[in-house]
């Protein structure tokens, strides 16, 4: 059952997040990298640059050089639809779904870290 949290505890628990995963080794993305990652995640595909661009409300140059820091850190692929070789269609991958999965269940345990 969701808890109801003030304005301070959903910044206390994202505070707590973020400082739990700045402490382990691993891939320190920008939100706006979180956010590129998560909607090609949660949404259901097919994703491409453009879309992306569109959906977030920025430019297909700033969904590019995340793709580019994302791809490079394997948690996604990039390959050019073959119906229209304009388009770029993004890939899921094993590395992303599995940091994800990590994350999720970080916010879990940060969550019930302080649960009544």
């Amino acid at each position: 059952m969701p808890a109801e949290l003030t304005a301070t505890e959903a910044l206390g628990l994202w505070h707590r997040v973020v400082l739990e995963h700045v402490r382990q080794d691993g891939q320190d993305l920008t939100l706006r990298q979180i956010s590129i990652l998560l909607h090609i995640y949660l949404v259901p595909p097919p994703h491409t640059v453009r879309a992306l661009a569109s959906t977030l409300g920025v430019t297909k140059p700033v969904i590019t050089r995340a793709l580019d820091s994302l791809g490079a850190l394997q948690l996604v692929e990039r390959e050019r639809d073959p119906a229209d070789r304009r388009n770029v269609i993004i890939k899921r991958t094993l590395a992303g779904a599995l940091y994800l999965e990590k994350l999720g269940d970080l916010i879990r345990k940060e969550a019930r870290r302080n649960a009544p």
